[in-house]
């Protein structure tokens, strides 16, 4: 299995906390150098002293991505540290949890900025990086919400949905490039943004009574997903969503 990733360059979105942390230390642990998306440039001082402790290099950048000029930015920053782009993690995404009924056309767009737009344009500027450079591996997060109807969850079920399917566009017109995309889709994993239900007994049991493996996932255990989908041994792999669900969609 070649999961080495020595002399390769990834940037990780919304790489602060949870999934996208594991993600960024997963991948230098392999032997990439890193660059964090951050919302908050300085939201991630404790990972990149994590990172550099692996012997890495690492690069923070303030990178909003509903915000189409900081994503220019900041890959064309990722591009003059490094040389080039090797792989790109789209982690970012956001989807506070509300009645169809009740969704505001502000609580839409913020979700479809992010997930949706943000996912797009993100992989459209690297993707540019990747064509010139004749090779490169993008990871979208999807979720097993793009593949199920969860309750309150319209607007970030609908993202996820179209994430997967941008997936296979993306895959189809750039492989001719030597561009691989791949998406994964966790279950319920245990991260900060998550806690609050997590937390509740009667909820996480009722969530474990549907996964037929009996948990809940863990960050490591969508960065080892991703890790695999960006390296030579997943070479012949691309367009397609790798659920990481407990066998929750296969019931």
């Amino acid at each position: 299995m070649k999961l080495d990733m020595t002399d390769k360059v990834a940037l990780v979105t919304g790489a602060a906390r949870g999934i996208g942390r594991a993600c960024a230390l997963a991948l230098a642990q392999q032997g990439a150098d890193i660059a964090l998306g951050l919302r908050d440039k300085k939201s991630a001082e404790d990972l990149v002293s994590e990172i550099q402790a692996l012997g890495r290099k690492v690069l923070s950048l303030q990178m909003d991505v509903a915000k189409l000029e900081e994503i220019s930015i900041s890959v064309a920053e990722v591009k003059a540290h490094f040389g080039k782009l090797d792989i790109l993690v789209n982690n970012a995404g956001i989807g506070a949890p509300n009645r169809a009924e009740l969704v505001s056309e502000k609580d839409f767009d913020e979700t479809v900025n992010v997930n949706l737009k943000g996912t797009f344009f993100t992989s459209q500027e690297v993707g540019k990086v990747m064509i010139e450079q004749r090779s490169g591996v993008i990871i979208n997060l999807s979720s097993q919400a793009g593949f199920i109807a969860l309750p309150t969850e319209s607007i970030y079920c609908m993202t996820k949905a179209g994430i997967s399917h941008l997936t296979r566009c993306l895959a189809l017109e750039w492989a001719q490039h030597g561009i691989r995309v791949n998406a994964v889709a966790p279950t319920f994993i245990k991260t900060p943004g998550t806690r609050k239900w997590l937390n509740d007994d009667a909820f996480i049991a009722s969530v474990k009574a549907r996964i037929p493996l009996g948990d809940v996932g863990e960050p490591q255990d969508v960065a080892s997903a991703v890790v695999f989908l960006a390296s030579e041994g997943a070479r012949m792999i691309t367009g397609e969503t790798l659920m990481i669900d407990g066998g929750w969609t296969i019931q």
